[in-house]
């Protein structure tokens, strides 16, 4: 789960709002009506602020694109896929020189495996990565706890750890050459005269487009302008790594999960020769940024120096580039409070929109899940024109909105149970709730989602 910053954005109006952090990025919105485009009839709506009047004049020598999307990450990526398989062109913008492949994995279940099946690119991850069959919960002192196998409950559940490198570069390749622009950070964004969406990037190059994209992460500029808050930090910080068995690694596929107090851990195989590994653990503050691997890797041992060894081995192989440590955020979107997930001709997609915490492994599922009910709206007012863009817009918030809110819900309330620190609690937890209360059905039912091929 990469982290990117962003700072409050400054909105040019006769009452301006700013933050002295980020001075150099501006957003300019018009609040009187704005010609449309011959595919958008509706008109554009804004958030009540106090702005005033903000428009520019295209230049003969800016560059022109119908969709342009913010962030080579997954539901960028993903995203542009999806449209590309439906006859619909893309550019995607992207501000690293290069995919941004470091971190370390996620576990994709069937509803994500069903999303990359229909972008086309399923069958190209599979052969690359374990299927794993089922999970197994210990306590930190390596008694077990609790065993299930995936397929005694879900005939057709499907669960493999990718790797994020790999699911980046698989996407990446299913694009034209010339569809990612590296090294293109967005630094202003503005309302043109004729209704379309002004992008300037840091190097000057001024790009026109018709529909805007934003999957720019957790801390999306473009969502804060939309009127976001920041992401919720929820108490909890998580050290990940990708450990490496050159002559192959020893573990059936399963998920194994240690619960402790105030502490958790967890490692699953990724593939013959990688294992996943994460610690999760109570801060009270996210504390400062720490990108020296030696010092997360003491820090990330000492958190469970006298649990089982299988765990110390796994952070003792992990690469330095494949260890990294996150605070753990999510934002609620609280109907009739949160803002829209568009507005006019921009919209939000993945964890810009919807960040949640990782405890139900459906982060980049429902990025996935995303990107091909976007496309399926768009298509409907781009080729078939049987709708306005805004209004495909409008549909794809209101038919995702029901599935992302309870999941983030259920992701947070799962994450604080498992944080317990009081012994009497986590006694409680041990002894009864986990052997003879829990079952996995109700665990894997978020899983179904059906949707219509692309």
């Amino acid at each position: 789960m990469a982290l990117s910053s962003s700072n409050l954005l400054l909105v040019k109006s006769h009452v301006s709002l700013y933050s002295s952090s980020n001075p150099t990025i501006y957003f300019k919105r018009r609040i009187s009506s704005i010609p449309q485009q011959p595919w958008s009839t509706a008109e554009t709506r804004v958030r009540v602020r106090p702005v005033s009047l903000s428009v520019i004049n295209a230049r003969a020598d800016d560059r022109k694109e119908d969709i342009v999307i913010i962030g080579a990450g997954i539901a960028g990526l993903a995203t542009a896929v999806s449209l590309q398989r439906l006859g619909i062109r893309t550019l995607v913008l992207e501000q690293a020189e290069s995919l941004r492949t470091g971190g370390t994995s996620l576990t994709l279940f069937k509803n994500g495996w069903k999303a990359l099946d229909a972008i086309g690119v399923g069958n190209d991850l599979r052969t690359q990565f374990l299927e794993i069959q089922g999970m197994v919960v210990k306590s930190e002192d390596g008694r077990e706890l609790r065993s299930f196998r995936f397929k005694d409950e879900d005939e057709s559940q499907e669960v493999r750890a990718v790797e994020r490198r790999v699911l980046l570069e698989t996407l990446a390749s299913k694009l034209p050459p010339d569809a990612i622009s590296f090294s293109s950070k967005l630094e202003n964004i503005e309302r043109s005269e004729n209704g379309e969406t002004m992008l300037e990037l840091e190097d000057g190059i001024r790009i026109s487009a018709k529909i805007l994209i934003a999957c720019d992460g957790i801390r999306s500029p473009v969502a804060k302008w939309m009127g976001f808050p920041e992401p919720n930090y929820v108490g909890h910080c998580a050290f990940r790594g990708l450990a490496y068995f050159p002559e192959g690694q020893p573990f059936e596929p399963k998920v194994n999960y240690i619960y402790g107090r105030g502490v958790r851990a967890g490692y699953v195989p990724v593939s013959e020769t990688k294992v996943y590994w994460f610690i999760c653990y109570n801060n009270s503050s996210p504390g400062p940024k720490i990108i020296d691997p030696s010092i997360l890797r003491q820090q990330a041992e000492q958190l469970v120096r006298n649990w089982p060894t299988d765990l110390i081995n796994l952070i003792k192989l992990t690469p330095d580039d494949t260890i990294i440590r996150s605070s753990l955020v999510d934002r609620w979107l609280w109907p009739s409070v949160s803002p829209p997930a568009s507005t006019g001709s921009i919209v939000l997609v993945g964890d810009s929109w919807h960040p949640m915490t990782p405890n139900l492994g459906q982060g980049g599922c429902c990025a996935l899940e995303d990107s091909i009910v976007l496309s399926k709206k768009l298509v409907e007012a781009i080729k078939y024109k049987r709708i306005s863009v805004e209004d495909a817009l409008k549909a794809y918030e209101t038919e995702r909105w029901p599935r992302i809110f309870p999941l983030t819900l259920r992701a947070y309330l799962v994450g604080a149970l498992l944080q317990w620190e009081n012994p009497l609690i986590c006694s409680l937890r041990d002894n009864i709730i986990v052997p003879k209360l829990v079952r996995l059905g109700p665990i894997l039912e978020h899983t179904n989602f059906e949707f219509e091929p692309l």
